[in-house]
């Protein structure tokens, strides 16, 4: 397979970089790492006219700490994150997470988080070669009228595989996004449309500039399943977050679990998450009881799209959850 023509530089400030989206909007692609964007061209379900590199914007790779917020650059190598103290102390669910993104290389090289963020939905029936697409009837995302992963559907069920998004979205995460004359900051949790052609609620005049993580004094955790522990995607995920009462050490105060790759978009949890409220922090049956619910929650928007049996798939969300809140509980007890 090879990639398309295209015309390709590399602004070296963000003013250059936001001039050339605004000149060439849907006909740009931004290029960070190329782990996604490179393989979904040479599989010809992209041709960009333009790729603007961000390979020279330094300023866009940092991991800054104040007393609110940790701020990272979208250019930060997946390694720089791993490594990171503050992030492993305030934000221990993206630390996991970036540790389970590809292989050392690839966090080394290649990996940034923006890019993990940005990546596109998939589909196992979706994300094949050309030559393999064209036996058949486009489905939804490939301009079609049918999805093969769910039948009789009206609209693109492929599904937001990113680590990233949802250890981010346990930690209530906000996104800067830039673009010529302007900054909007929006909660991850809004910037995921649930639309499978169009996951993201961006412009294509805009760039992701930052990842903005609060810092709330609590405890979180990652958990993924995959059939290979470097490379592949994973076929369910779960993030949380656990936060202690206010005076009550030993009490839940605020819970956020989320649970990935069974959708359009991560799942946030919101009635799971709020019957933690006020539980211990060694009450397992509550945590049996939250992933129970989440496996119920998540098995409705769960389709045939990602290499594994629905079965095995949503048996393993209440897996993933409780493993998570088991963690994070042992973390925030200390």
């Amino acid at each position: 397979m090879r990639l398309p023509q295209f015309n390709y530089t590399g602004p070296d400030t963000l003013e250059k970089a936001l001039d050339l989206l605004a000149a060439h909007g849907q006909d740009a692609k931004i290029l960070a790492g190329g782990t996604d964007l490179l393989v979904r061209m040479k599989k010809g379900l992209l041709a960009p006219k333009m790729l603007i590199s961000l390979k020279a914007l330094k300023d866009l790779s940092y991991i800054q700490q104040d007393k609110d917020a940790i701020r990272i650059g979208a250019r930060t190598s997946l390694a720089d994150i791993i490594a990171s103290g503050p992030v492993q102390k305030e934000a221990a669910a993206l630390s996991t997470a970036c540790e389970k993104i590809g292989a050392a290389t690839i966090q080394h090289f290649r990996g940034t988080l923006g890019g993990n963020i940005l990546q596109d939905n998939r589909c196992f029936h979706y994300n094949q070669s050309a030559f393999h697409r064209s036996g058949r009837q486009a489905c939804h995302k490939d301009g079609g009228k049918i999805c093969y992963a769910r039948d009789e559907s009206d609209r693109c069920n492929s599904t937001c595989q990113s680590d990233g998004a949802v250890a981010l979205m346990a930690l209530d995460a906000r996104l800067v996004l830039a673009s010529k004359g302007h900054e909007r900051t929006v909660a991850i949790a809004d910037f995921y449309t649930t639309d499978g052609i169009l996951p993201f609620a961006m412009e294509p005049t805009e760039l992701l500039k930052e990842i903005i993580i609060p810092i709330q004094g609590a405890a979180s955790a990652y958990q993924r399943l995959a059939y290979r522990s470097a490379i592949d995607y994973p076929i369910v995920c779960a993030g949380v977050l656990l936060k202690a009462d206010t005076g009550k050490k030993d009490t839940i105060g605020e819970a956020r679990i989320v649970v990935g790759a069974m959708a359009r978009s991560p799942l946030f949890l919101a009635k799971e998450s709020a019957e933690l409220k006020g539980k211990s922090f060694t009450d397992t049956q509550a945590f049996q009881k939250a992933g129970n619910g989440a496996m119920n929650s998540a098995s409705t928007f769960a389709v045939h799209n990602v290499g594994a049996t629905l079965e095995y798939r949503c048996a393993m969300v209440a897996e993933m959850v409780v493993r998570a809140l088991n963690e994070a509980a042992g973390s925030g007890k200390n």
